[in-house]
Formats: C-alpha cells, sequence, structure tokens
C-alpha cells in the first residue's frame, strides 16, 4: 500500500489517484497530469500520490504492426499470447494492431493488465504462398467472401499478402490479380474495415495501391508513382525497417534453388533506405510497427523507432510510434478525460531515442504496470 494525502492508495488500482509532473511530448510542455479512475485530467486533485516528477511524457507507444498469438508454426496458446502482450507492455507499448494471427485472442480484451489490441483476422493467403501454419489459404474465386469473414474476425482491418515466391517462376510475384484485389478492397470497404497488405516486390504494391488498399507493410518496392499516389490518398506505410535486415538471410537461403529470387531479395535490401527516404519526402504517412510474432522477440519496438529516426528526425519516428499513430487507428492520446495510458522517460528521448528502450514508468488505463518508478511504488 501506499500513504497518501487522502488515504491508502492501492497500486495498479483504478481507485488510486495519480500526479504526474514532466515535459509532455509532442507539445513540448511541462505539465502536471492527474489520473482519477483511470482518466487523465489537468484540474489538481488534493491528495493524489505523486508518481514521476522531471520526466518526459508521451502517449502510450504504438506498435502499427506485430503479431499476438503467432509463433514459428503457427497458433500458440493464450499463456505463449500473454507473454508476448507483457514484453510490448513493458517496453511501453499499450496499443498494438495484430497484423494477422491464426490465434482467436479475443479474451485478451477481458485482461485489463494487457495492451489494447486492434485485430487484423488472420493473414489471407493462396496454398503455398505463404508461411506454413499462417494464413487462411484460399484460391483466388475464394478471395472477397474471405476478405469478408476476416473482417469479422478483425477490429476494423483485413490483412492480405499481397506478393510471395512463386515457386514456378522462381521470384516474387503477387498473389491476387489486380481486378479481383480491387473486389476483394471494396468488400472490406463496404464491411467498414480497412485492408493492409504484405508486399515484398515492385509489381504487387503498385496494383494494390491502384486497388484501394488503406496500408502498405514493408514497401521495399515502391516506386516514386505510388509513392505519390500513397501521399495523395493518405495510404499508409509500416516500413518495419529493423526486420527487412532478414532479407540477405532469405536470399541466401533461397540461393541454390531459385536464384533469381535470390537476386531480387538483395537488390530490393540494398535500395530499402532510398525508398523510405522517397516515402518521408513524398509526405506518405508512415507509422512504426516491429513484426513481433512469429521468430521475432516482441518488445522490440523501440528498435524500429530508433531505425526511423535515421530517416526523419526523432520527432518522426516517436510520432510514428505514438501520438501520430494513435490519431490513424482512431485512439486518443494525452487529451482531457482520456484513458491515462502513458509511458515516461527519465530523459528526453528527442535527444536520444535509444532512451525509448528503458521506460521510467508505463501506465496502462491508469495503472501503473512496468519501469523502474513503477517497483519502487510496489506493495
Amino acid at each position: 500500500m501506499i500513504e497518501s494525502a487522502g488515504g491508502p492508495a492501492q497500486v495498479g488500482s483504478q481507485a488510486a489517484a495519480w500526479h504526474l509532473r514532466g515535459v509532455v511530448l509532442p507539445e513540448a510542455r511541462t505539465e502536471d497530469l492527474w489520473i482519477v479512475r483511470g482518466r487523465l485530467t489537468r484540474r489538481p486533485v488534493a491528495g493524489a500520490t505523486s508518481l514521476a516528477e522531471a520526466v518526459w511524457i508521451l502517449p502510450g507507444l504504438v506498435d502499427a504492426h506485430c503479431h499476438i498469438g503467432l509463433g514459428p508454426d503457427g497458433a500458440v496458446d493464450r499463456a505463449t499470447s500473454a507473454g508476448q502482450a507483457i514484453a510490448d507492455r513493458d517496453a511501453g507499448s499499450l496499443l498494438l494492431r495484430d497484423a494477422g494471427s491464426p490465434a482467436d485472442t479475443r479474451w485478451i480484451d477481458q485482461r485489463s493488465d494487457l495492451p489494447r489490441l486492434i485485430r487484423a483476422g488472420r493473414h489471407i493467403a493462396r496454398p503455398r504462398r505463404y508461411l506454413r501454419g499462417y494464413a487462411a489459404e484460399i484460391d483466388p474465386g475464394q478471395l472477397v467472401a474471405e476478405v469478408v469473414r476476416q473482417a469479422g474476425r478483425g477490429d476494423g482491418w483485413v490483412k492480405l499478402v499481397g506478393d510471395w515466391i512463386d515457386r514456378q517462376i522462381g521470384d516474387l510475384a503477387p498473389l491476387w490479380p489486380a481486378d479481383l484485389a480491387a473486389r476483394a478492397i471494396a468488400a472490406a470497404h463496404a464491411q467498414g474495415a480497412r485492408v493492409t497488405a504484405h508486399c515484398f516486390g515492385e509489381q504487387a504494391v503498385a496494383e494494390l495501391v491502384a486497388a484501394g488498399v488503406d496500408c502498405v507493410e514493408h514497401g521495399t518496392g515502391l516506386d516514386q508513382a505510388t509513392l505519390a499516389e500513397m501521399a495523395r490518398r493518405q495510404v499508409a506505410l509500416v516500413p518495419t525497417l529493423d526486420n527487412l535486415d532478414i532479407f540477405p538471410g532469405l536470399a541466401d537461403q533461397a540461393e541454390a534453388k531459385f536464384p533469381r529470387y535470390a537476386a531480387h531479395m538483395r537488390h530490393l535490401y540494398a535500395g530499402r533506405l532510398q525508398v523510405m527516404r522517397r516515402a518521408v519526402e513524398a509526405g506518405v504517412p508512415i507509422y512504426a510497427g516491429s513484426d513481433a510474432g512469429g521468430s521475432r522477440h516482441h518488445g522490440t519496438l523501440p528498435a524500429e523507432v530508433a531505425a526511423l529516426a535515421g530517416l526523419g528526425g526523432a520527432d518522426f519516428a516517436l510520432g510514428a510510434a505514438s501520438w501520430r499513430a494513435r490519431a490513424w487507428l482512431g485512439r486518443p492520446g494525452l487529451e482531457e478525460g482520456a484513458p491515462a495510458d502513458l509511458v515516461c522517460f527519465a530523459a528526453d528521448p528527442r535527444r536520444d531515442p535509444a532512451v525509448l528502450g528503458h521506460p521510467a514508468l508505463v501506465l496502462l488505463d491508469g495503472r501503473p504496470v512496468a519501469g523502474p518508478s513503477w517497483s519502487s511504488v510496489r506493495p
């Protein structure tokens, strides 16, 4: 228990009244924040317990591309899924856009100690045209119906696998005819869902952007004309820059059987930073995603933010992982009355994005859940 002027305050309880003082980003103003019943206010609250002072305060981080409930071989059990979500939470990621998972993770919505989750249903792919155990595998004639079905499983998003290796031609190739993809995207929109698509190569991403897709994952094959169209329509890009470092390994593994694919992957990798810089210059909205899940560990979003800072600077990268990403996903930041989902740092993350890997305090729905400052007030 913590003793405060207003009586005992139970750590981890929404009944506690908390006080924070620090530099609030993105406004960069020193402010006092109070938390009452899990909600933020700037109106002073008598008897509130001070949790942190002289800190930098951000809206809870957003991992805009991760996979809760997904392991190397497909779906994982609830305990493993919870561990994935906790690793993200403890790294300050309090809003997760799950970009495809074979597991039913709706039970997470009942866990107040786990991040808020926005699902995209299951990946949609053709048989033998994606990683085994990950996707709903269908023939092209089933695409529209499957998109409608996955829209019902998701939280306003559907995930298409746009391209993957075609073993018959030995290279990346689109999974879906362009006119069919356009009908499927229109069907998702009719259901009130947005569509995001995994795209490595050049052809699929150009066709899917023209077909009306709402977000591109990875996007290493984007050309200038497609970037211009994305900027015009404000189609989002989640480049997962840190995870693109797997491309050389994928090329090495495929070299003997698929040399054309291997050369293509190396070419895409070599040009990835130039493509992403062009996206920034064109005005494409870019958000931070770790691609955690499968074989990649959760809790690694800070590495992605550091990679994005190399493209557009610290403010750009922090916005891509916090306030701008929240606005894109329709979730509040630190406005009056918003849920108190925030993360605090002992140093200014704008000066050194590496600070992001060491949150001093993480609050989820008004409850301190992680960080050294939380440890110091635990019962």
